[in-house]
């Protein structure tokens, strides 16, 4: 099954007019069948848009500000590192927000979030139903009233109505958001991927797209991640797509930036960066776009990188980490030094007990945040601004 999900990858970012040169007959054999899903995607899409935009499903409104964060594609597009960086901000600024998480693949993006944020007034609700997950967190701590006839929720207009630290929910940030319609957003943020924007340009599962790139005109707000791994003439060439699509829109510009490792056999120890300085360094991820992470450890200084990428939510199996200790061993002899394991948060929180089958080895994990590159003018205290002024929050 991983042999067929990295070649429905590969099939996926690879430009059509590529395909008969650069793909194995293996790949070549998978079109048909995709393509035809594809098209079996592209009605079903319609026709839920059809049964939304004439309110025979309906859309529900929650009584405090809603916030999506989404993306076009499907993962490795930052969307759970922006909504760690959105719950921070409204928790310092003493709102206490409600984070809406389907917790597909084994919720580690909900896990992670839930170690990431339990020192602050975030709340994490998981489930498919997210309207439901909504009502239940809202009866159980309460939220900030306003006038439900307004078409948008009248929040701190001239003052500031929260009490920090009373627990009351005071926004709802979508975790994946774009494509689930069922909750109305007064906020759509969109993450797109500098190393890999839209692939073949196709829709699921013959290319990566999850929607048509027309879909852009519902966007808000334009964040392009992992910005700091690609050239400038790179930002600019996506930039131009993007307006083609919705002329007016802000574009941010984040990246993700290493703060600290800890090894696995103990959370609360923080080692430094440079733990991998002059290292033979295996990456082991199972991540929506495992490059970024490569390309990062590369660069703190390691004497040499080797990786093992799995699917996106893969759940390590003790056969694999078998795979694992035997391509570390081959690294050792080859080498002659004893290489570590880096991993990823959100790795390490959906397989803590298997990575623990690593005991012979260091297994570091690599901790990151959301962080705002100056572009044009665009910086994160404007980007603030503008999600303060679209949720009419006045701080």
């Amino acid at each position: 099954m991983e042999r067929v999900r990295s070649a429905v990858k590969q099939i996926a970012y690879t430009q059509r007019s590529q395909w008969l040169s650069t793909l194995s007959p293996l790949h070549l054999s998978l079109i048909p069948v995709l393509s035809l899903s594809s098209s079996l995607y592209a009605f079903s899409l319609l026709c839920r848009h059809l049964l939304y935009r004439f309110n025979i499903l309906h859309k529900h409104r929650l009584p405090v500000p809603v916030i999506s964060v989404g993306n076009l594609t499907w993962g490795g597009n930052g969307k759970t590192p922006m909504v760690e960086f959105l719950a921070r901000s409204f928790a310092d600024d003493g709102i206490s927000p409600l984070i809406l998480t389907r917790g597909y693949g084994g919720a580690d993006e909900a896990k992670m979030l839930q170690r990431q944020l339990q020192c602050t007034s975030a709340k994490i609700g998981v489930g498919a139903n997210r309207v439901a997950t909504a009502a239940k967190f809202l009866k159980q701590y309460g939220y900030v009233n306003f006038d439900a006839t307004s078409e948008k929720p009248p929040f701190l207009k001239g003052t500031r109505k929260f009490h920090p630290n009373s627990g009351q929910i005071g926004a709802a940030i979508l975790d994946d958001g774009m494509q689930h319609l069922r909750i109305l957003r007064d906020l759509e943020i969109v993450m797109v991927n500098a190393l890999m924007p839209w692939g073949n340009r196709h829709l699921l599962p013959l290319g990566p797209l999850r929607e048509p790139f027309t879909a852009l005109n519902r966007a808000d707000i334009i964040v392009i991640h992992h910005a700091d791994l690609v050239q400038e003439k790179d930002i600019e060439a996506l930039e131009s797509t993007i307006r083609k699509a919705e002329r007016n829109l802000p574009i941010f510009l984040t990246k993700m930036a290493p703060i600290h490792f800890f090894p696995c056999r103990d959370i609360s120890c923080k080692m430094s960066l440079r733990a991998v300085d002059n290292m033979t360094v295996l990456c082991l991820s199972g991540i929506g776009f495992a490059d970024s992470f490569i390309q990062t450890i590369e660069r703190m200084g390691a004497a040499y990188v080797d990786h093992i990428d799995f699917s996106d939510h893969h759940l390590f199996q003790f056969k694999e980490i078998e795979m694992v200790r035997a391509r570390l061993q081959a690294l050792e002899s080859e080498f002659g030094t004893k290489p570590i394991v880096v991993i990823t948060e959100k790795d390490y929180d959906r397989s803590p007990e298997t990575l623990k089958h690593l005991n012979h080895y260091e297994v570091l994990v690599l901790c990151s945040r959301l962080q705002f590159l100056v572009y044009k003018g665009r910086t994160e205290e404007r980007f603030k601004k503008i999600v303060r002024e679209r949720l009419s929050i006045l701080v």
